[in-house]
């Protein structure tokens, strides 16, 4: 399966130089959060319109394919009231698990 995450060009590039990406969302690590934010492809144009619309710095959206992943994905709800289920990566992804890179303008 497919999902995507949306990234700063400096997280993706920290993670190719460490080997596990480890940013849940903008400005949130895997630690703080617990594991990482990602989308289907339905619904990754959404969470850019309503949480990176007034970001400067360049974001990519990172394609990662589950089935190269090392940690578990589970469909949630991300917060109270919600209905609609969201990726959840919990734990760091490996850049190897990224099959697609493609920059947000």
């Amino acid at each position: 399966m497919q999902i995507f995450h949306i990234a700063t060009a400096a997280d993706w590039e920290a993670a190719q130089a460490s080997g596990a990406y480890t940013t849940s969302t903008l400005g949130v690590s895997l630690e703080e959060e617990g594991y990482i934010h990602a989308s289907r492809a339905d619904q990754w144009e959404g969470v850019r319109e309503r949480f990176y619309r007034g970001v400067t710095e360049p974001l990519l959206l990172l394609e990662i394919d589950t089935a190269l992943l090392d940690s578990p994905v589970v469909e949630e709800v991300p917060a109270p009231g919600m209905t609609e289920t969201f990726p959840h990566v919990y734990g760091p992804i490996q850049p190897a698990a990224v099959v697609g890179v493609v920059p947000l303008r």
